[in-house]
């Protein structure tokens, strides 16, 4: 039914459990694809044992490239993009399933909540099960997750993201320049607009467990993830001509509860002032910045 795509690099004990997950609160037999960076922990010889479909590179490519080689592995019609410190929910799938039947429709582009496990940060759903594998508490969770409810909205959460293969190969996936990942959701979401998707909608019944940040990237520096994400908008702006924020407020409308199909952003007052601030940006990177659009 999906194919799973999953970018790893050296994070096995958190890439077992995130496997595991799914093959055991899934609904339907969905395959699994994992593409190991470098791989030097035991990663290739687990999804050798065990059979799971990979790809591998010697060295550490970055979540987007990763995603790209990987995804060209999948026989599903649908693809969902998964952390490898995901742990995935019963019958997340089904949610995900009956909701795209119900639209009815290719061009879409959903998520899964996340509930956050890291008591020092916020997200739309907190429940601290753990914050980490070695102090999980998988039956905690279990007995207690039907009990955390949030409405669906607008503009999803990034990932977990499911989204229909045509549509992913049309827009060639992830973005490589925004490696090694911060920024690329955004930007995949852009492209995915310009193809004419409206429906980005975050299901708030279909959940998963989120580590926090457990993944490709391996730095826990908050200064370095602020650099990358400064990075990454500002690679945002010279490609699309506005700031992450601006397209998540008035094209995606991340702040409102979801209303079935975006339209095209109100040209109002407010839209026109971002609109400028951002341009202010957009030129002083264009005339001094090292970083490039492509």
């Amino acid at each position: 039914m999906i194919s799973i795509i999953i970018p790893t690099f050296n994070n096995l004990a958190y890439l077992k459990l995130c496997i595991n997950s799914l093959k055991k609160n899934s609904y339907y037999d969905n395959e699994i694809l994992v593409h190991s960076n470098e791989g030097t922990d035991g990663t290739v010889e687990y999804l050798n044992e065990n059979r799971i479909k990979f790809t591998h590179s010697q060295n550490n490519v970055g979540l987007c490239k990763a995603c790209n080689i990987i995804s060209k592995k999948s026989f599903h019609k649908y693809i969902l993009y998964s952390h490898d410190d995901m742990y995935f929910l019963p019958d997340w799938d089904k949610i995900l399933i009956e909701e795209v039947k119900r639209i009815n429709t290719n061009k879409f582009y959903l998520s899964s909540i996340m509930i956050n496990g890291d008591p020092k940060l916020n997200g739309h759903l907190n429940f601290h099960a753990g914050d980490k594998i070695e102090n999980f508490d998988e039956k905690f969770l279990l007995n207690n997750f039907k009990s955390l409810h949030h409405r669906d909205f607008q503009g999803s959460t990034w990932a977990p993201h499911l989204v229909h293969k045509e549509i992913w190969d049309k827009v060639g996936g992830f973005s490589e320049e925004f490696s090694p990942g911060a920024g690329s959701d955004p930007d995949f979401n852009m492209k995915l607009w310009n193809e004419g998707v409206r429906i980005f909608k975050c299901l708030g019944n279909s959940k998963v467990y989120h580590f926090g940040s457990v993944t490709i990237r391996k730095k826990k520096d908050v200064n370095f993830k602020k650099n990358q994400g400064s990075i990454a908008n500002k690679i945002f702006i010279l490609k699309w001509g506005f700031s992450i924020k601006f397209f998540k407020k008035h094209f995606l409308k991340s702040t409102h509860f979801h209303n079935e199909i975006l339209n095209n952003p109100k040209k109002n007052i407010n839209f026109f002032l971002d609109l400028f601030k951002d341009k202010i940006l957009f030129y002083y990177y264009k005339l001094f910045s090292s970083i490039k659009s492509k």
